[in-house]
């Protein structure tokens, strides 16, 4: 079976394919409770971590660290200077095994 005429979706030129009916959609700000504003999160990758704050922690709310013990010093002691007290980690890989990172975060308390 076929469409009637005018029968909206694409064809009536209505974008995501629905007819307005002349009433404009309000748009809703989504409101949340931040539950935890002590965190950063990292993105652990095998050669480098990008690691992220609150923006209103560093002028610099995004770095990029190496993955050598050096390099993972600098991030516990980044995080531990930006007030952090949780991290969440992501990672698609065994990464996360970084002893020398787990040896730094603890010394400093960060978590």
């Amino acid at each position: 079976m076929g469409r009637k005429a005018g029968g909206g979706g694409a064809a009536a030129g209505v974008p995501g394919g629905s007819q307005s009916h002349g009433r404009r959609r309000r748009k809703r700000k989504a409101s949340f409770k931040l539950a935890h504003p002590d965190c950063a999160g990292i993105d652990v990758g095998s050669s480098s971590h990008f690691v992220a704050v609150p923006p209103d922690r560093d002028s610099e709310p995004v770095r990029e660290f190496r993955s050598f013990s050096d390099d993972l010093n600098h991030l516990a002691d980044w995080l531990s200077a930006c007030g952090i007290r949780t991290v969440v980690m992501e990672s698609t890989g065994v990464y996360l095994r970084s002893t020398s990172f787990w040896r730094a975060a603890a010394l400093r308390s960060i978590w």
